[in-house]
């Protein structure tokens, strides 16, 4: 088993992802696919008079302050938009692709923050009508018989409350528990950079092995959205995931060069 999760930044080649992925299930590789839809995001809030706003964690973690408002911009942009073109895509190419948010079937699930603490501006202060979690609960049986009947799961947020609420959640951390509950061989996390790198700078300074015991040595290393996905590598290797590669979205066959060790292997 292969979860793959693509990220939603800018410069993502949609169709070299998907290309790749029929060329892995056609060869009877069981498969996940999990994508974001960050930059499509940030320009329909524009384009709809909400520019995006992003709040900085207590412990220096960076993630999208998610009103209710803006809870349904995020779910028009990945659910409505980027889903749909990668099932699209994938039909296209002879793959029986089922797109899906984490809410249907609850087949992602997870608990409502109550409050988020952030620094702004200097200052602590508590956030209380925000819509974010993180994913707990995978609906394995429902994926799995999908699976079991030819079908490719391609999923994306948001997840769905204990309470039956639909929540943002970090798409890399999800694509950790959801590798984590199959117990996946490989998670691939790609994005729109050539892996972890030493100075976000200088894309010559590709870090391109790390031995999972040493993994929480590089945690200050990884800047930006780049620390969520070494987060979601640490869980995914913590629970039993053989390993994990933070790979280039941006190259001709991105996975099948992740799975050839291009990029940063963490095992």
């Amino acid at each position: 088993m292969i979860v793959v999760k693509v990220g939603g930044g800018k410069g993502i080649g949609l169709d070299t992802v998907c290309q790749d992925v029929q060329t892995l299930v056609h060869g009877g590789e069981r498969l996940i696919l999990v994508h974001g839809a960050s930059h499509e995001t940030n320009m329909l809030s524009a384009a709809l008079g909400k520019p995006p706003r992003f709040v900085t964690s207590i412990s220096g973690v960076e993630s999208r302050y998610t009103d209710r408002d803006t809870l349904e911009i995020f779910t028009m942009a990945y659910v409505g938009k980027m889903n749909k073109q990668y099932v699209e895509r994938l039909q296209q190419l002879g793959v029986n692709a089922v797109g899906l948010c984490g809410a249907d079937g609850r087949c992602m699930e997870g608990e409502r923050k109550a409050t988020i603490k952030i620094k702004d501006q200097g200052k602590r202060k508590v956030l209380r009508d925000d819509y974010t979690g993180r994913v707990e609960r995978i609906n394995t049986a429902f994926l799995t018989l999908l699976l079991d009947h030819g079908y490719t799961p391609v999923l994306c947020p948001p997840a769905l409350s204990y309470e039956s609420e639909i929540i943002n959640v970090d798409g890399d951390r999800m694509a950790a528990v959801l590798a984590t509950a199959f117990r996946a061989d490989t998670l691939i996390i790609l994005s729109n950079v050539p892996g972890l790198l030493r100075d976000v700078e200088a894309p010559d300074s590709l870090i391109t092995h790390i031995a999972k015991a040493r993994l929480h040595t590089y945690m200050d290393v990884a800047q930006g959205r780049m620390k969520k996905k070494v987060m979601g590598a640490s869980e995914a290797l913590e629970h039993g995931v053989g390993r994990v590669i933070l790979g280039d979205a941006r190259l001709d066959h991105p996975i099948q060069q992740a799975l050839q060790g291009r990029g940063t292997v963490i095992d």
